[in-house]
Order: structure tokens, then sequence, then C-alpha cells
């Protein structure tokens, strides 16, 4: 029967009519968007929705075309994205939407690719961002408090959220204009906190969405986590699971505006990763379980560049394991296993948006189904075979975390993985299991190092270029001054908090007094084999201790104890400490007391006649470095500084800032830079701030291998256990000249600058494995599957997809094997059963192009090379940029 050709031709009629409705040239033909309790209704059809989480000030203006339109090629119907207020609004009153914060720019974007947009204005938004979102100079408005019944807290964010809503509809945004923007977002989250308010919170959750809806904004709003949202306002649910959630009113549909695809990370931790089984088997949970809208957080995750990591300690890539990585590559098979799954719900949406609750089954302890019937026009209309079964989807799951079961479903058996399910688009033919993944398998590298030099540009040849790196003895050096440094400096009693002095202006503050010490005091330590010490109730984030310009000693936490043995001379000594911010704190109630720097009394223990209380001392203070504010990092200033050459003997170095000149490597891949030598400290390119980099090592046990099945969390199949965190550090191609691009490091710690390489990034190794027991494929919905009587049914063979980036093609192949190949990626071996011409048939599919399919049968291969066994395909292969390929077998 021709089932699957005439689902395809069903999917095609979708796609035409979601299309239809973008314009050539402009945006969108202008539509409503409502919604009922199943869906969101746009342009009058309920709709079954995926969303990709895509940050825009994460990455550069140019790099957002190429991922929004990965996320579409993907199965993406909408881009979601939070709006930064301290991006927007870094001074009172003073805007800013320009280059990654050009949000007019981003949203246009998205509507002339033809995808929808849900903006999440918050203006609170966690992401792991500094402060939440919000800017520093909020804290300083008189009688404050954040996201509570406080009066000028909600004069504040009334005034921006109206500003962005205003923005959008002054520019043509919204749906109903002919714009992508489908859905907004107020608040974020808030109740996780809102008991901490108490009534205060309650009160202040009715007056944000009155305080939205009469915005006039004339789309649906959006509150995440949060149960009491007024009957307005659809509640929704943030997790790694979202299948049981419900919506608190039966008028609502149920959404997930975060999937936690990944998870972030801090400096010296092991970096999580999600296994797509399990992504993919909550995601068709979740839609088996009437749900409607669903969003990767995050689709793709970017960079945090400057200093805007939140945390604090979290670290400058935001990769989040995430579909797209942080340098904008597709990651497999997470990305072509997600596509594959989109593909197989896309079948099922006539039907899901059809039926207003689904049929239940149980057809097992743990296994059960969910039918969904399409509604007839009349009632006692009696429809064909082929027609019932193209009013019927079905999604079949296996929720027992170990064993795999064989079901009756429909008047047929199915066989279920473990944690998986089956999805059914005709209520027969499963196309999809969550835990069968034909995607390819890509294996990152990174190649053809860049040279740096002092103040040349040097263009080498490729083929010399993995030789040569540094020049040596060629980098540039100055110190930066410890302690005071400028006229700008002051003196007060006692000790201030941090970010009142720094106004986020930079990490650094430094703190200076002076301590006179007497003769007796020296004898009295002598005499007794003891040294004074200095002692604070609590600091943060990393805190610094120097007497007489030399430091003492150090500790690094949240709000932790600091006891610190000092040595002291005769006479005044100069007591520096220097306070250094890691990222504000994002996440969490009253984060606007949080703070940086000290907390409670500072005094100094061991002296002859008790301890010396210097909290009430004079201070003088100093924000941030010099090399900061006289912008040593930057191509108009930076020939300012007395530059010297470095020495090989001056390495390492404290307080050091460095500075040399590198080539853009050839091509268009991005570019990376391997900052592992280094200590800790920050990074610039040509004047843009690239971020944070520190080399703290991650612990090296927990890193067993990885089990998709069963409920995941963050630490349950973490990486790179016993290495730095982060080492290597995207430069945005558009950051970079052809030829002397400046990179100034600020070094604190200590590192050896002459080992840093510039090095291109792309994926070298794509593997693939697909048996003959793996479903059709889903990939190709074009008329070739329809065309002269072939459907989908009659090419029932699975088939290998491979691809490599963009510019690249598969150059060789290091393995090719149909039969019982044994391994993995990287350690494949040929079995008992192999077919002699495996590589030649291969390699004339794919060999020098970008992508190729390979059908997995006995024909494909000009027979069975072994009978009664399922067979397999396995090929390794290797991509090359076509700007420097030979090709190989």
């Amino acid at each position: 029967m021709a089932v699957r050709g005439v689902l395809i031709v069903q999917l095609m009629s979708l796609t035409l009519t979601i299309h239809l409705l973008a314009v050539p040239g402009e945006l969108f033909k202008p539509f409503n968007v409502s919604y009922d309790h199943r869906a969101l209704i746009i342009d009058g059809k309920r709709r079954m929705l995926i969303s990709a989480g895509v940050h825009y000030p994460r990455a550069t203006p140019e790099m957002w075309p190429d991922i929004i339109e990965k996320s579409k090629e993907g199965g993406a119907d909408v881009i979601q994205s939070y709006v930064f207020w301290n991006g927007h609004e870094p001074t009172k009153g003073q805007y800013n939407f320009d280059g990654r914060y050009d949000l007019v720019k981003f949203i246009r974007l998205v509507g002339s690719s033809g995808l929808y947009l849900h903006l999440r204005i918050g203006p609170y938004v966690c992401a792991e961002w500094n402060f939440g979102g919000f800017p520093l100079w909020l804290r300083d408005v008189p009688g404050i408090e954040f996201r509570t019944d406080n009066a000028p807290f909600k004069e504040e964010m009334q005034r921006f959220v109206k500003k962005i809503v205003d923005l959008l509809r002054d520019k043509k945004l919204f749906c109903w204009q002919g714009g992508p923007v489908i859905m907004l977002q107020v608040e974020n989250e808030y109740g996780n906190i809102e008991s901490s308010y108490g009534k205060r919170g309650q009160e202040y959750i009715k007056w944000v969405a009155n305080m939205a809806l009469g915005l006039g904004a004339e789309v649906p709003w959006v509150m995440c986590q949060q149960k009491d949202a007024p009957s307005t306002i659809i509640n929704s649910c943030n997790g790694y699971y979202c299948d049981g959630f419900k919506a608190n009113s039966p008028s609502k549909p149920i959404f997930w505006t975060e999937n936690w695809d990944g998870w972030f990370s801090s400096w010296g931790e092991r970096l999580p990763h999600r296994p797509v089984e399990d992504l993919a088997f909550s995601v068709a949970r979740f839609f088996q379980r009437e749900g409607s809208f669903q969003n990767y957080y995050m689709y793709f995750g970017g960079t945090n560049f400057g200093r805007t990591a939140g945390g604090p300690f979290y670290i400058t890539s935001y990769d989040y394991d995430s579909p797209i990585d942080e340098y904008g590559l597709i990651r497999e098979p997470k990305w072509g296993h997600l596509k594959d799954l989109h593909t197989a719900l896309k079948l099922c949406e006539p039907a899901l948006v059809s039926a207003d609750s689904p049929q239940y089954i149980k057809l097992g302890p743990k296994q059960e189904a969910h039918v969904y019937h399409m509604k007839s026009q009349t009632d006692d209309l009696k429809l064909s075979e082929l027609e019932t079964l193209r009013n019927c989807s079905a999604f079949l799951a296996n929720i027992d975390e170990r064993k795999a079961v064989a079901v009756k479903f429909n008047g047929q058996t199915y066989n279920l993985p473990p944690w998986s399910v089956s999805i059914l688009p005709d209520c027969q033919n499963v196309v999809f299991n969550t835990a069968k993944v034909a995607a390819q398998t890509s294996i990152k590298i990174l190649e053809l190092s860049a040279p740096l030099s002092a103040n040349v540009s040097l263009k080498l040849h490729p083929a010399d270029q993995n030789e040569l790196s540094i020049i040596a003895n060629s980098w540039m050096t100055v110190k930066e001054p410890i302690g005071i440094w400028s006229d700008q400096n002051f003196t007060v009693k006692g000790i201030l908090e941090h970010l009142n002095v720094t106004k986020d202006r930079s990490d650094y503050l430094w703190y200076l007094t002076r301590i006179h010490v007497s003769n007796d005091d020296i004898k009295f330590w002598k005499e007794r084999n003891i040294s004074p010490t200095v002692m604070i109730d609590s600091v943060r984030d990393v805190f610094r201790v120097f007497v007489n310009g030399k430091i003492a000693g150090s500790a690094i936490g949240q709000w932790v104890k600091f006891v610190q043995p000092v040595q002291f001379l005769e006479g005044y000594n100069d007591l520096l400490l220097l306070s250094q911010a890691m990222g504000l704190q994002n996440s969490g109630a009253f984060i606007e007391k949080d703070g940086a720097g000290i907390r409670g009394r500072i005094k100094l223990t061991g002296f002859k006649n008790g301890d010396i209380d210097l909290s009430e001392s004079l201070w003088t203070y100093q924000v941030g470095l010099k090399g900061e504010f006289l912008n040593f990092y930057s191509l108009e200033e930076n020939e300012k500084a007395d530059w010297t050459k470095l020495s090989v003997d001056a390495i390492p170095s404290t307080f050091t800032w460095y500075k040399a000149y590198f080539s853009s490597p050839d091509g268009t891949d991005p570019v990376a830079i391997n900052l592992g030598s280094m200590g800790k400290g920050q990074a610039w390119v040509n004047g843009h701030h690239i971020g944070r980099y520190w080399s703290a090592v991650s612990p090296k046990d927990g890193c067993a291998k990885c089990d998709y099945r069963g409920a995941y969390n963050s630490g349950k199949c973490v990486t790179n256990c016993g290495r730095p965190t982060q080492s290597w550090y995207h430069i945005p191609r558009s950051w970079l000249k052809e030829s002397s691009n400046l990179l100034v490091l600020f070094e604190e710690t200590g590192g050896n600058p002459l080992e840093i390489v510039v090095k291109l990034y792309s994926t070298g190794v794509i593997c693939g494995q697909v048996s003959e027991s793996h479903y059709p494929p889903l990939r190709k919905l074009s008329n070739d599957y329809i065309s002269d009587g072939e459907t989908l049914s009659n090419r029932a063979n699975p088939e290998m997809f491979l691809h490599c980036d963009d510019g690249h093609v598969i150059s060789s192949l290091e393995f090719a094997s149909y039969g019982t190949p044994q391994g993995s990626c990287n350690k494949f071996s040929r079995g008992r059963c192999h077919a002699t011409n495996s590589l030649s048939v291969v390699s004339q599919a794919c060999l020098g192009k970008n992508s190729c399919t390979v059908e997995v049968s006995n024909s494909a291969f000009g027979g069975d090379p072994c009978h009664s066994i399922v067979k397999t395909l396995a090929v390794e292969a290797r991509c090359s940029s076509t700007s420097s390929i030979h090709f190989s077998v």
C-alpha cells in the first residue's frame, strides 16, 4: 500500500502552506495569532511548533543568517530569544541597538527566512548572563527592590518592556503587521522564587500580567515556570522533561519554553553532554502527551563575549552541547537526529492539531500508546481504509530504562527499545524511533595555525602553517601596576561594597591601607614563631592580598571566609587587597543585594596589643586596571603603552599585558585561539573583547561511559575530566582583517604566550552507521519520492546520509564496510561478513562531494554478502576544504 507516499504529499502540502505566508523580499502577509486549550492558532489554524533557542548577542550579526538557516533546515518553525536589557540600556536613558544588539535586524532576518519569533522580553532573563540581564545602574535607583511589588522597580521595568514593544510595533515586526513576532514573554521563571517575596510577590505577578497586556502587543504572552500565572497569560514549563506538565487552566495549551538540551559549565568543572537519544525521547513524549510548543534551550548557544558571562564563574563558552555549536557548525548526530524527529512530527501534525485530546492505550507495565484521530467533517461519513490511516497518528512509548519490549498495537507487533518512543504518522508504519540514530557522527578538528608576531604579518603556505605557529621572541609586553595607578582614586573611611564603587565598569577593584608595625610587634612574632594574619568574614569571587607590592595569598569562591598569614616589616607597610568579580549573580531572589567583593569585618590578628580592626580604617580605592582604562587592547591606543620585546626569561609573569599580531587563516572556516598555556585573564582581538580565560582544570573522575537510558541530569554524562574546562576561544571571522590582527592579553597569574596558536575549526571526520533495520529516510521530502507512481513505501530501504561543512568535501574514505562491521567512529573494523566492493560503492557515491547518500541494501552492494543476517553499513570519511584537498581511498 502507498500510505507513506501519501504522507509525504500531505507534508509537502503543509510545508507549502506554511511558506506561502512568506513573501519573497519581505516578511509575512499579516496574520493573527491566538490560542485555545490545544495549541497556538496561527492565521486561523492550530500549529504544532518546534522552536530553536538563539540569543543574538552570543553571535555576531554576520553569523545570524547562517544560524537561522541551519535552524530552519533542522526543522524549526520558530526562533526564540531573550531581550538583554543591560546590553540595550547600559546607561540609563542611553540605548544601544547596534552590532550584536541590533534586535530589529535579527528579527527581520528571522522573518525573511520564513520563521516565526518568540521574544522573551523579561526583562529579567537569567540565561547565565551577567546580572541576569539587569543593567547595573538599576540597583542604584533609590528605594528599589527587584522583582517584587516595588514602585521604583515596576516603573523601570514597565518603561523598558514598553520600549521594546513600541520598537516592535514601530518597525512593523508583529505578525498582525506582517512581521514574524507571534508571541512574547514577560518575567522569567519567577515561580521559582515567588515564595521568597510572600504576598508582595503575588501582587507583583498580577501587576506584571496587566502591565504586559496593556501595552497593545496583540499577541499571546507567556510566563514560564509560573503556576499562578493569571488567566490571560499562558504558563509554560522549563526543564529536561515536560511531558507531564499541565497548564494552570483547561483553556490554555501546553507549552515547553526551555528544553535543556545540554547545560552550562563553570571554570574548573567538567563539560555536560546530553545524549540525543534522551533528548529526542523527551520531545516525542511531550508531543505524545498533548504538548504543542517546544523550544530547545539552546539550539545555538554561542559565546559569552566580553564580560557578559554571569555566575559567578561561568565560562566564556556558552556552547551548551547544542545542535549548532558555539562556532556555528552543525553538531552531529544531535542536529541530524532531531531533524528526523521534527520531520516525523510534521507528518503527525494534521492529526495532532485536529484532535482535542488523544486516545490512551495501556500496552504494558511501562509501555503506552497515545492515538490522535482527525475529526471528519461529517460525523457519519464512512472513510476508506487509506483515509482512516491518513487521519490517525500514534506514539508508542517504552519508558522502561533497561528492557526492550514487543507490544501489540493496531493488530501488529512493534519492538520498542528501552527509553524510547516510536512515531507512527498513519497509526501503522513506524517512521522514527527516538533510540535509533541514523544521523552521522561528526568529529571537529583544529588545524592550520596562524603565526603570531610582534609587529609584522606573515602569510604562510597552508602546508607550513602546521609547523610554525609562533615566532619566537616576537611578543611584546608591559607590566600592569600593582595597586593605585591613577589620580582618579579616592580615600574614605571604611569598606565600600565592590559594585557600588566599580559600577561594573571593570572586574577589578583595589583597596589600599597603611599598617604601622612596631619593633615590639616584630619581637613578639619572633618569640612565638607566629605571623600576623589578615582575616575577612566573607569574600567573593577571586580575592588577592598584597603586602608591600608582593602577592601574599588569594582565595576563590562565593562568599568564603578569608584567612591569610602575612609578613610585615617594621615601620609602615602597604596592605593592598584586590577584589575581582567573575560574573555577577544571575539567578535567585534578591540579586540586587548580592553584590561583590567584601562582606563583614576585616581585621589583623597576632599583634602584641591585640587584634586590629581595619573595617573603619582609611582605605584608598582604585577601580580597574591601567591597561583597561588606557585601552591597551585597542587598535588606536595600544601603541601608547610602553611595550618592550618579551624576554623568554620573563615567562611566566603575573599582572602583565602581552600583544602580538597574526594573519587570518585562509578560507571561511571559524577561527579559534588556544589559550591553554596561559593562566587567567582576559583577551581581545582588534579591540573586540573575546572574554575571560582561565586554565582551571576539572576533576579527574566522573567521566564514565554514558548511557542515554533513564532520566538525565547535568552531572550524568560529563566529559573533559582532568583537563582545563576551556582552552579554545572563538574569534568571529567578522572581527578579523586579512593581516596584522592585534591580539592583546591581560594575564593575572602567569602563563606562556609563546605556546598560543590560532587555528581553523571545522568538521574533520564524519562517520555513519546504518543498518537494514533502520527506517526509510525522512530527509528528502521532494517530488522525487512520488514521481512516476513511486512512493516512499516502494523505496523502503534505509539510507546513509553524509555531509561535510559548507566549503568542504569528502576527500578520503578511511573505512567502509557493508556487512557486520564492529566498533564505532574512529574505531571501526571489519566483521566476519563484509561486501568486498563496500569501499568502491561508497567512494563512487561520496568522494569529492559535500554530501552524499548511500542506500543500505543488498542490491546497492551487488548482492547479499551473508544470508539471514541483518547487515550494517559503516563508513568513516574525512572532510577537507575545497581549497586544499586531494582525494584518497
